[in-house]
């Protein structure tokens, strides 16, 4: 559920691990999740997909926490999760599926602004303003643009 989340709405680590049970418990897709950002102070709202809603219904389906708990709680302290907790679980994640490179915790919300961007072809400013940049540069580098796919943009037109 914590990936499915993570690579499903944007939101920083932070922000995921501090979701109580009853912001999400009766979701449904096309519903709005608020979130106060932990960096700015401002609330982003998410709207939640499918995805989201399946892997909450089977959460809920198995756990029975109060609304006011911690949906990603640590089994020795009873509080959240913490982010660097979650790093080694993404880490763990990606070594199990054989995949090489530097992942973390922020692999999730990258993923989504990749996939956005890759499979939606959804512009750069939406991205921008749905992960709460205040630049371009940093959605940019979120995005992962190689130079290889740079120099393809030269290639794909001939004038």
């Amino acid at each position: 559920m914590l990936f499915t989340l993570g690579i499903n709405t944007a939101f920083r680590a932070n922000e995921l691990l501090f979701i109580k049970a009853g912001q999400v418990r009766y979701l449904k897709p096309g519903d709005d999740l608020e979130i106060k950002l932990s960096k700015t102070k401002t609330y982003r709202r998410v709207t939640i997909n499918q995805a989201v809603t399946d892997a909450l219904g089977n959460f809920f389906r198995k756990e029975r926490p109060d609304d006011g708990e911690w949906i990603f709680k640590s089994k020795q302290t009873g509080g959240p999760l913490k982010v660097s907790t979650l790093s080694n679980m993404v880490k763990s994640w990606c070594r199990g599926v054989g995949l090489a490179g530097n992942y973390a915790s922020h692999t999730l919300r990258k993923t989504w602004g990749y996939w956005q961007r890759t499979e939606c072809d959804t512009p750069i400013p939406l991205l921008m303003a749905a992960y709460g940049h205040s630049n371009q540069r940093q959605t940019l580098s979120y995005l992962c643009i190689q130079d290889k796919e740079i120099a393809g943009i030269y290639m794909s037109l001939v004038l």
